[in-house]
């Protein structure tokens, strides 16, 4: 089997793995690293549970290949805050109500935080498209569009979030 060493630099830490061409950055973060917050759901990225930063990015992680990661700096759930603090976007979602299971949390969670670290005035449209993506089957889009609208206005208050 055909394997490349691929170096990563996830959440602040750079790392380096042997891979196939056949794995993904998904894989890495989970099989790897013990990162579990990023969830398999689909598998094909449509519903948005994989989403991690990459290169300031919101990219679905099941289906980037750890080769087209290689020399990538990636934020996952577990990176955006320092210690046990929430960060503002998780502190909207749930003052908005908009977590229940909690399966497509980080994913929408990583969303935002790529969204709103590049442009934190982002029109309405621009943040409902952003979140259109992710599919939540327990507290419906009305609360987690509420939350993304909270998290903006956090977020305006708030010092810039890190990419």
């Amino acid at each position: 089997m055909d394997e490349s060493k691929v170096t990563i630099t996830v959440n602040g830490t750079a790392r380096s793995f042997l891979v196939d061409k056949a794995t993904t950055l998904l894989e890495i973060l989970r099989d790897h690293l013990n990162l579990t917050g990023a969830k398999e759901g689909c598998g094909y990225g449509k519903c948005g549970t994989c989403t991690v930063v990459m290169n300031g990015e919101a990219v679905r992680s099941c289906i980037v290949k750890a080769v087209k990661a290689d020399g990538a700096s990636v934020t996952t759930i577990e990176g955006v805050t320092d210690g046990y603090t929430l960060h503002p976007i998780q502190e909207a979602l749930i003052e908005a109500g908009a977590i229940q299971c909690g399966f497509c949390t980080p994913g929408i969670v990583m969303t935002l935080h790529a969204l709103l670290a590049k442009n934190p005035d982002i029109p309405d449209g621009e943040l409902k498209q952003a979140l259109n993506g992710h599919l939540c089957r327990c507290t419906g889009y009305e609360s987690i569009l509420k939350a993304g609208f909270l998290a903006r206005e956090k977020m305006q208050k708030h010092a810039p979030v890190k990419a």
